[in-house]
């Protein structure tokens, strides 16, 4: 009876300590791994070392909830396997050499707060799909080569506090409602082509208190307006 007790402890001590992050978590990112030459990162993971001692991810209840890869040498696409990270509230994989397109998968990573893709080289248009993240509080994508025109659905993103589209190929309006979210402290659409950039100042201006149009302000609650352009016809 003792031995048949001490082995079920150390069976239960066993899956413990080899507890994993469910399977298809697991499959995402190695397929972020696969489709970003992970074998030529700065700082590579150990496919055979469990998630949470990969370099970057922070793994809570056996789920990932952020992935850090600044200056990572990630080159290649996004998989749309990523959405399979239910619990992720952080991606942040910012001045790496990401090419193509957003996935429109990206909009089911429902509890995702902050997404950050700056200074990569993304295309093609930003998905309406992104329109579904309401926990989303900063989006960053600046300095990519993104096309066409901010979704209008990007307008439900009403925790969002940082808005960073600059220094893209982005044309047509700027959704108004964005000037409105209440939350908002960061709005940053210069190096655009943008064609209601006075309008959308305006607005930013009328739902703000106590602003900098450098971006200092007076009032830790009000919002911060950088990075604005109007043509010179606007002057």
């Amino acid at each position: 009876m003792k031995r048949r007790l001490t082995i079920l402890f150390t069976l239960l001590v066993t899956l413990q300590v080899f507890a994993q992050v469910p399977n298809s978590e697991l499959q995402a990112m190695k397929d972020l791994y696969a489709q970003t030459q992970g074998d030529s990162w700065n700082q590579k993971w150990d496919l055979n070392e469990p998630v949470e001692n990969w370099p970057g991810v922070t793994v809570v209840d056996n789920h990932v909830t952020e992935i850090r890869m600044l200056f990572n040498n990630l080159n290649g696409e996004l998989p749309n396997s990523l959405e399979a990270l239910t619990e992720l509230k952080v991606l942040e994989l910012s001045f790496n050499k990401i090419s193509g397109s957003l996935p429109e998968s990206l909009g089911n990573l429902e509890k995702l707060e902050i997404l950050a893709l700056n200074g990569n080289s993304l295309s093609g248009e930003i998905p309406v799909s992104i329109g579904n993240l309401t926990s989303l509080k900063q989006l960053h994508v600046s300095s990519n080569q993104l096309t066409g025109t901010i979704p209008y659905a990007l307008e439900n993103l009403t925790s969002l506090e940082v808005f960073n589209v600059f220094d893209n190929n982005l044309i047509g309006n700027v959704p108004l409602g964005l000037g409105k979210i209440r939350t908002l402290r960061e709005f940053m659409v210069a190096e655009n082509n943008f064609v209601n950039a006075s309008e959308i100042s305006t607005i930013l201006l009328a739902n703000s208190a106590n602003i900098n149009l450098n971006g200092n302000t007076l009032n830790p609650s009000a919002k911060s307006i950088i990075a604005i352009e109007t043509s010179d016809d606007d002057n």
